[in-house]
């Protein structure tokens, strides 16, 4: 699936393509998504021009509100309307000429003659319409602001000492976009095993923690995002962060730290990566 890496990538790639053009047609060809196309949704769509593109957790956001932007998006009801997609587990929303596949499901022709489309195989994605963030669910802080914190992390440990820190690193109800991938190599980057329950985490580790989610996060937008199957930006240009793992996905191999061998487990149905021997 898709993690905040992959959706700001596919943010920052789209926004220069479509910031200012007007939606000139759209083409519905598939309804059953994780969250039904709505019938209105084309006609709603028709004719707006779109004023920014913005990501919130893994969402997509396109602010194609009549009203003059006035800085970042409102919320609440009556605030701006954007136009929401959620890629799934194997969305691509793309720039360009759609390609003569199956499960191209709607394509958006816009003023200048660019297109926008958006395939989905596996039919897990969304796309709608709303004036509120409280449309997308339960989000906790953006792991990138200012809002996550040594502190918060440290509150919520507290709050959940039970939990796996992994499985509360995950949870997008306390922050936002970071999935199995980026949390397993922050982790590592912590040395603080995946395993440990939330409560015996220490205040300064917690610290640790946020920071080394911020700077994996950073590292992987920077290389475009991991495209481990289908991943790919809006330009479909395959991201590159899966060449620099530390640990995920390299059970067996040498940790690149103290050279013992990775581990692999499960926790929280998810495959789990980390060095019985740097993290404790």
């Amino acid at each position: 699936m898709p993690e905040l890496p992959e959706v700001e990538t596919v943010r920052r790639t789209i926004e220069p393509h479509v910031v200012g053009r007007r939606i000139a047609s759209v083409d519905v060809r598939e309804r059953r998504l994780r969250r039904p196309v709505a019938p209105d949704f084309a006609a709603r769509l028709l004719g707006r021009r779109i004023h920014g593109v913005a990501r919130r957790a893994k969402y997509l956001l396109l602010d194609v509100d009549d009203r003059a932007p006035r800085g970042p998006l409102d919320d609440g009801p009556g605030g701006r309307l954007r136009w929401v997609v959620h890629l799934g587990m194997s969305g691509r929303f793309c720039v360009g000429e759609p390609p003569d596949l199956p499960h191209v499901h709607v394509v958006v022709e816009l003023d200048d003659g660019g297109r926008l489309w958006f395939r989905d195989p596996r039919r897990f994605g969304a796309m709608f319409l709303s004036e509120s963030e409280a449309d997308l669910g339960t989000i906790g802080v953006e792991p990138l602001g200012d809002d996550f914190d040594g502190d918060l992390l440290w509150r919520e440990t507290r709050r959940h000492r039970r939990v796996a820190i992994k499985n509360l690193v995950m949870d997008q109800r306390v922050v936002a976009g970071v999935g199995n991938i980026y949390a397993n190599e922050a982790l590592f980057d912590a040395g603080v095993r995946p395993s440990r329950r939330s409560g015996r985490v220490t205040r300064a580790e917690a610290g640790r923690i946020v920071g080394a989610v911020r700077a994996v996060l950073a590292r992987a937008i920077a290389s475009g995002g991991s495209s481990l199957l289908d991943y790919r930006d809006a330009e479909g240009n395959r991201g590159a962060f899966q060449e620099s793992f530390a640990v995920y996905e390299r059970a067996g191999e040498p940790c690149p730290r103290c050279g013992a061998a990775l581990r692999r487990s499960v926790i929280g149905a998810r495959g789990t990566f980390w060095c019985a021997a740097c993290q404790h």
